[in-house]
């Protein structure tokens, strides 16, 4: 009689996958938006989410910009996903640093939502644009990226930090002794969590002269860049033209060397296709911290796979570099090492 071994047993499909995501109430929300997608797609799969606080959540009174690590909301996560214990994460893809650690990769990105700034009034004020604050109007924000152009654009408005989750900054701006005029954050997540009707003012390249963060606006999916399994399924309910977007921003910004902290600001559209290749523009700027210097660029090109649009997010940077753009990030850097 034969003797059957354990190699020669094949092994039980996976029909069970732990996902990782934060607490806040936006991203549980971003990861049910995804495990549904998932269910339709698998619907013989079983998805567990497991949410926890991360470094940047533990800690919501320092400034991003004083913060030591980029890796304020993936490291704890990232060390699970690589034992084994998650099989994906669910991130805001604007959170995850552009160089992943060993045995990690980007696994798909979800359809983008609207990837803005967005102004956000306090309630009964009459204002309806960055335009129309008063001189010493404070305005809420922990991004240097917006930051940087708030005083290049609007040198009569102060900027405070302001730090948590959207409840809580919300609750802050509307506090009658509160001190915030307004303030800035990503139009997806207000979006997300239904608050639209708080938004007073959408700011781009054209209204308020603002543009956006690197990946934002789009959902992303960490896994361990082994996992075939994984990756097929993330095929079947990502986006195409969001993934080639948010990885030339990417490029982009890796090539810089920025990091997520960056006073680094984009704003990537599809052009009409006309035969041939599709076409990105993209438009981007650094600012120097005080608003005093900036290097822009605006750069169209074809982008049909990830690896032209890596391609892409390098020649964007090269045109920013000839702009000016690197001496401005030394400084950056050089203040850091300083202060």
């Amino acid at each position: 009689m034969a003797t059957v071994t354990p190699a020669s047993i094949p092994s039980a499909p996976r029909t069970s996958f732990n996902v990782g995501t934060r607490r806040s109430k936006l991203a549980l929300a971003q990861t049910e938006l995804v495990v549904e997608a998932l269910k339709k797609a698998y619907p013989e799969r079983q998805f567990n989410v497991i949410a926890r606080d991360t470094a940047g959540d533990r800690d919501q009174t320092t400034a991003f910009k004083d913060f030591t690590t980029k890796n304020l909301w993936t490291q704890e996560f990232e060390e699970s996903l690589v034992k084994g214990e998650l099989d994906f994460i669910v991130h805001s893809l604007k959170d995850v640093p552009t160089l992943l650690p060993p045995k990690c990769a980007l696994g798909g990105v979800m359809k983008r939502e609207d990837p803005r700034d967005v102004l956000v009034m306090k309630q009964g004020l009459p204002y309806r644009s960055l335009d129309e604050l008063p001189a010493g109007s404070v305005v809420g924000t922990s991004s240097i990226r917006r930051t940087a152009q708030l005083a290049q654009r609007y040198p009569h408005l102060k900027v405070e930090s302001t730090r948590g989750n959207l409840g809580t900054r919300l609750a802050k701006l509307d506090a009658p002794d509160g001190r915030y005029t307004c303030l800035i954050l990503a139009a997806a997540g207000l979006l997300r969590l239904g608050l639209g009707d708080r938004i007073t003012q959408y700011l781009d390249s054209t209204n308020g002269k603002m543009l956006y963060a690197v990946g934002q606006g789009a959902i992303g999916i960490e896994i361990r860049e082994d996992d075939n399994i994984v990756l097929e399924m993330l095929d079947k309910i990502g986006d195409k033209e969001t993934l080639l977007a948010t990885l030339a921003e990417r490029s982009l910004l890796r090539t810089l060397e920025g990091g997520c902290s960056a006073p680094l600001g984009v704003e990537s559209q599809w052009l009409p296709r006309e035969g041939g290749a599709p076409k990105l523009r993209m438009r981007a700027i650094v600012v120097a911290v005080d608003g005093s210097r900036s290097a822009e660029a605006e750069v169209e090109g074809e982008v049909q796979d990830s690896r032209s649009a890596e391609a892409f997010g390098l020649e964007v940077a090269k045109e920013l570099v000839a702009q000016g753009a690197g001496a401005i990030l030394d400084e950056i850097k050089r203040s850091k090492i300083t202060s």
